[in-house]
């Protein structure tokens, strides 16, 4: 199992990745060296949404999709999406 995920930095902005671990990568954004390079220097992050996808290209595909939006664009998948990310990934999945 994939996940796309959106997180807010320290400074506002919007960062999109994926993981197959979602808690230890947002852990990795927030306190280590593995978290991506954009993040490092905007802790702490903040999960904002996330979502399951069953293959690595498909999760793919969508965090381009949405690496293309603009803000607002985000911020609505975010408004739309889960409000409790963990029980909407175990429905989901």
């Amino acid at each position: 199992m994939y996940y796309l995920y959106i997180l807010k930095c320290a400074d506002d902005t919007l960062y999109t990745g994926i993981t197959v671990d979602l808690s230890r990568r947002v852990k990795e954004h927030n306190t280590s060296k593995l978290g991506a390079r954009y993040t490092k220097c905007r802790r702490p992050v903040e999960l904002l949404f996330s979502k399951p996808f069953g293959t690595r290209s498909v999760a793919s595909k969508e965090e381009f999709r949405i690496k293309t939006l603009s803000r607002e664009e985000k911020l609505n998948i975010v408004k739309k999406g889960n409000t409790n990310r963990e029980s909407k990934a175990k429905k989901d999945g």
